[in-house]
């Protein structure tokens, strides 16, 4: 069941910026691990982390913290529309959501074409990229996503700065 914490009208105003974000995040992905076994706050603390690192403003920062939830179902769309969240931290989360059987093409148009996404996304490919995460997996594997996450970081554009 998705999480059901901070809808507007409990969350009194976009006061406590990101950490709010974090907050909702942690407790929304709190059962959730990264295919190493890690608990998942930690993949979304460093793409946090990584938007910041890249000048990004609070409100990226916020879209760092819950940019899988949608797409990993521990939010859904009702909770982010009601969500006492900027306006662009909902544009971004919602742009870097992949959809099933959407081309990586179509993904990456959306996310070129909402302001923030790709900085969020280069965050987030950067930190799925490193190799000391790719190394606990088994080659097929790490392979595989290494090739996925090039792909994508050439259609959006990103160089090795980014």
């Amino acid at each position: 069941m998705p999480y059901e914490g901070h809808r507007q009208g409990r969350a009194e105003a976009w006061e406590g910026g990101s950490a709010l974000a974090e907050a909702v995040a942690r407790a929304a992905h709190a059962a959730q691990r990264d295919k190493a076994g890690r608990p998942y706050a930690e993949h979304l603390q460093a793409v946090a982390e990584g938007v910041r690192a890249r000048g990004g403003a609070d409100d990226l920062v916020a879209a760092g913290w819950l940019h899988d939830a949608l797409e990993d179902g521990v939010l859904d769309e009702s909770w982010l529309e009601a969500a006492a969240l900027p306006q662009r931290t909902k544009d971004v989360v919602r742009a870097v959501t992949k959809r099933p059987g959407e081309a990586p093409e179509a993904y990456a148009r959306r996310i070129l074409a909402t302001p923030g996404a790709r900085l969020v996304k280069a965050a987030d490919l950067a930190h799925n990229a490193d190799p000391a995460r790719l190394a606990v997996l088994d080659e097929p594997t790490a392979r595989r996503l290494t090739a996925k996450y090039a792909a994508m970081r050439g259609y959006l554009g990103l160089t090795a700065e980014d």
